[in-house]
């Protein structure tokens, strides 16, 4: 009973009195053609018929109903599908703030892992292997140690407003931390090995000869780089930001450290229904969506990259 109750009384509230209240009342002998009397004399909610429209739709062994919950629609007891009331459709803005975070994330570490790898790439080899060690350096230590290290660093107190109060940038502590702001400088400074890495691949592979070829024939460095440099790492961006999107969309200890109740992304609330109110159904399916997303953008990546290796053929 325990379990009907709770189930019931998700889809509407009240069910979970009606429900003990009708199982006190229980057994008592009716006729078949006065069933639905003998219910509404024990409660008058059972001549409400949306009541028994849901029991209708959970008369069966699955039900859309979580995965609807995670999309902010609702199933009517009539068995239609309807958008949820305002003030319980809260998913899709999750999700949308997830990948507004994740596109941000994604952005900054390509502008900031770009000439980095182009650096690394046109460096010696002796050189650029003892830079690309402190690249990596970041792997070897623990992702809940770096995230700690943020908070230290960007709190009112912490190095960096210490250092800009000194040098003269600020004349009060600025808030880094417990905000949007704070989310992403720690988050791009985790992603962007991901991001330098595919890139640093790619361009290690363009030989130097084509843009001294272009600019020997008289086109400007900055268009020659545009027009002939830049077009060969496409495959290497188009990587480098899968994979960081990818990676950013399912964070949960940075944000949660990191950033205030309106910058938790939907990994936080996955988590929160699996271990906080053990609801994982709901858990699973905001998980399964997640998961949906990710494929749909990764064919979406298959195919564009398809379609440029053919066109480049």
């Amino acid at each position: 009973m325990g379990p009907l109750m709770q189930r019931l009384n998700f889809e509407r509230a009240g069910f979970r009195t009606l429900i003990a209240k009708t199982a006190r009342r229980l057994p008592f002998k009716i006729d078949p053609p006065s069933f639905q009397k003998a219910f509404e004399e024990i409660d008058p909610r059972w001549s409400d018929q949306d009541y028994w429209g849901i029991l209708k739709n959970n008369a069966r062994a699955q039900t859309p109903y979580y995965l609807l919950t995670a999309l902010d629609l609702r199933q009517a007891p009539d068995g239609s599908i309807a958008a949820a009331p305002p003030d319980q459709g809260i998913f899709k803005a999750i999700y949308l703030r997830t990948f507004w975070m994740a596109a941000v994330v994604t952005l900054v570490a390509l502008v900031l892992a770009y000439p980095l790898a182009y650096l690394l790439a046109r460096l010696p080899a002796r050189t650029s292997n003892l830079l690309m060690i402190l690249v990596l350096l970041p792997f070897w230590t623990s992702l809940l140690v770096r995230t700690a290290a943020w908070i230290v660093l960007l709190q009112n107190g912490g190095l960096i407003n210490r250092l800009l109060i000194q040098i003269g940038l600020i004349d009060a502590p600025m808030q880094l931390v417990f905000n949007r702001l704070g989310v992403y400088i720690a988050m791009v400074h985790i992603m962007l090995p991901f991001m330098i890495l595919p890139l640093y691949s790619v361009m290690k592979g363009i030989s130097p000869t084509y843009m001294r070829a272009a600019v020997s024939l008289g086109c400007h460095p900055l268009r020659s780089f545009w027009a002939v440099y830049f077009p060969q790492t496409l495959p290497g961006i188009g990587a480098g930001c899968l994979l960081v999107f990818i990676t950013a969309i399912g964070y949960y200890i940075t944000p949660a450290l990191l950033g205030g109740p309106k910058d938790q992304m939907i990994s936080y609330f996955i988590a929160f229904y699996t271990n906080g109110t053990i609801n994982w159904g709901l858990a699973g399916a905001l998980a399964a969506m997640l998961l949906l997303a990710t494929l749909i953008l990764y064919a979406v990546y298959s195919r564009l990259s398809g379609s440029t290796r053919l066109g480049v053929a």
